[in-house]
């Protein structure tokens, strides 16, 4: 495991409030071959993405804009992003939309699309945060294709398979690395995607990555049995709890509740399941279908320290401030900031 830290003068006070945001940003890449005038943000986006040779055209600069102001909106310590173009990308976007109020902390992971799992974190909080990384860890996977040419000695062309992105850990600490008061998972599990047609929804591999990610968070818990973990992410599919008249919980993320003490902060906090929606589906060109596919769930031993008022999925707003309806149509939903909507939640007097 690879890691990285840095931090501000740790000061002495024992309790920390934290306030957490979880968002798939969407392809939120900002590289830049040409300089960046002062007054970048009036330039058209046509000129905007002039700035950029990449092969991968940077994020709208209007959305840019849109996703920095619900940041600093909601003023988060610690923000979660999924689908972040590499570290380039985070840093530029601290610098340019934040103000360079935060800490980046990103590890490249191993996406065919260069799409990773990023933190940003508010330099003005009085603790360290050490970063470390599972992109290598394996699956221990085959796709059934695989484990039939595995009986018949026929060769494998990946006979290990390892995370599509990565499962990040993020250590709070106050003096000693060893001694984390708060362990933040957080991962981007297998899309529902099937360019190669050898796995239906993505389910097989998905399965396989949510198993590793609760391997390493059960791990955590017997060498850090008192610290609180939070374990979140873009899970593609629906994880929450089944419940009676409810949406059954998919298949591949039973084990959450079979294995863990895990819990989802809306289920802590009884937010109702219409107010939970992270991603809308348009069905028939007109119809939006929403559910719940980013998820923040919580050790037995941290759900005392939320704020169960805090916790929302977060509406976009136009530019008068008003929450804009929920799209439905694709036109719609490709003029938003992402395709996901951010979630945000609160922990209180946190003993570090």
């Amino acid at each position: 495991m690879t890691s990285q830290s840095t931090g501000n003068t740790p000061h002495s006070n024992l309790l920390v409030d934290l306030k957490l945001g979880l968002f798939n940003v969407e392809n939120l890449f900002l590289l830049f071959d040409h300089p960046i005038p002062p007054n970048f943000q009036k330039l058209s986006e046509p000129q905007w993405q002039k700035l950029s040779a990449s092969v991968y055209e940077n994020k709208p600069l209007q959305k840019c804009i849109q996703i920095a102001n619900l940041i600093k909106e909601n003023n988060p310590d610690i923000m979660m992003l999924c689908e972040v173009g590499g570290l380039e990308s985070l840093k530029n976007f601290n610098e340019l939309f934040l103000d360079s109020q935060y800490s980046v902390a990103l590890i490249e992971g191993n996406s065919d699309r260069n799409i990773d799992v990023g933190f940003l974190l508010k330099k003005t909080q009085s603790y360290y945060f050490d970063l470390g990384t599972n992109k290598n860890r394996p699956l221990h996977f085959l796709y059934p294709h695989e484990m039939t040419s595995q009986k018949t000695d026929y060769p494998i062309k990946a006979a290990t398979q390892l995370f599509s992105r990565d499962c990040a850990e993020l250590k709070l600490f106050k003096s000693d690395r060893n001694e984390p008061f708060l362990i933040l998972l957080l991962t981007h599990l297998k899309s529902r995607l099937d360019p190669e047609r050898i796995d239906p929804g993505g389910t097989e591999r998905r399965s396989a990555e949510l198993k590793t990610t609760l391997q390493i968070y059960q791990e955590l818990k017997l060498k850090f049995p008192k610290v609180p973990i939070v374990l979140s992410g873009d899970m593609n599919g629906y994880a929450g709890r089944s419940t009676t008249g409810a949406t059954p919980t998919d298949a591949e993320f039973v084990a959450i509740y079979q294995e863990t003490d895990l819990q989802d902060i809306f289920e802590v906090a009884s937010v109702s399941v219409e107010k939970r929606s992270t991603f809308y589906q348009i069905k028939n060109g007109q119809k939006a279908d929403g559910k719940q596919i980013d998820y923040c769930f919580l050790s037995e031993n941290l759900r005392p320290f939320l704020n169960k008022n805090s916790c929302i999925t977060y509406l976009f707003k136009d530019q008068f401030g008003f929450a804009i309806d929920t799209p439905t149509s694709l036109d719609a939903k490709g003029k938003l900031p992402s395709d996901h909507y951010p979630l945000f939640f609160t922990l209180e007097k946190l003993p570090v």
